[in-house]
């Protein structure tokens, strides 16, 4: 039986980030390493609670594609969905330590990144609406 009150948490968690992300939208004082770590932060936490939901374990890891692969393993609905969404694995640790880590790249599409990290955890407050 999945552990209804820690999934719970964690969208909890995940949403403060993703309300973070919604307030760093257009503001050009919060650079783009930041704004990815919680666009990470936000994925990491709803992937966590849609393994909670499922009864599957995981390790603590920060890795996106780890978490999503549990998923897959699992036949998780729509998973698939949200394999673009590994990209963000580089704002975890690496993009916000190492300074001009990401200085080549080209800037993120912030509007984007919300519409994408919002819908997966619409996906999942939904799974967990359900029971």
């Amino acid at each position: 039986m999945p552990d209804r009150e820690y999934a719970k948490d964690l969208l909890i968690m995940a949403r403060k980030d993703f309300d973070a992300l919604r307030g760093m939208l257009s503001s050009e004082f919060f650079a783009d390493e930041i704004f990815g770590f919680h666009a990470q932060q936000a994925i990491e936490k709803s992937l966590k609670a849609w393994l909670v939901l499922l009864s599957i374990d995981f390790p603590l890891t920060h890795d996106l594609s780890r978490l999503i692969a549990l998923l897959e393993d699992a036949r998780a609905d729509s998973v698939t969905t949200y394999l673009p969404l590994v990209e963000f694995n580089v704002y975890a640790v690496q993009a916000r330590y190492q300074a001009g880590f990401l200085d080549d790249e080209e800037e993120l599409d912030r509007p984007a990144i919300v519409a994408d990290v919002h819908a997966l955890m619409l996906e999942v407050e939904t799974l967990h609406a359900r029971g």
